[in-house]
């Protein structure tokens, strides 16, 4: 191609390189998870609680989830997964902010919350990240070089 040398790209004008249109695609798919993040917050959800009324939980990848729904109807098809429709689903009702502001860092293992799983494409894991959770119940928090590598 005339006015390039071998291995410097070419772009045309009013194209977007794939490392642009990437770039943007990352930015937009943070914005989306920030809204459904602000909107979590600030939504009561169904918590379902075992006979001592603490949150129901399972633990995958070294982290624990507190389960939650957005409604019954959720809850229902949690139930039918878990093959235990027949038994009576305790549950509380929590604002989202709660559970990642007051639950997570409560349990004292890393853990997040894992909202309507069992339907299949609507679940949301809110994992226990600096940014979603409090610093301090953070896995990714920063380490202060001063104090000898210890969590903040």
């Amino acid at each position: 191609m005339a006015g390039s040398e071998e291995g410097e790209s070419v772009s045309s004008p009013g194209v977007s390189s794939p490392d642009a249109r990437s770039t943007a695609g990352v930015e937009r798919r943070r914005r989306e998870f920030a809204a459904l993040l602000g909107e979590f917050r600030r939504t009561a959800v169904l918590v379902p609680v075992d006979e001592d009324d603490a949150p129901l939980t399972g633990d995958l990848g070294g982290v624990r989830w507190i389960y939650a729904f957005p409604n019954e109807h959720a809850l229902a098809r949690f139930a039918v997964v878990r093959g235990e429709v027949q038994r009576e689903w305790a549950y509380q009702r929590w604002l989202g902010a709660r559970l990642l502001d007051a639950a997570v860092p409560a349990v004292g293992v890393p853990c997040g919350v894992a909202l309507d799983v069992g339907s299949e494409g609507e679940g949301v894991l809110f994992p226990p990240v600096v940014g979603i959770v409090p610093e301090a119940a953070a896995v990714d928090r920063a380490v202060e070089e001063t104090n000898g590598g210890t969590p903040r």
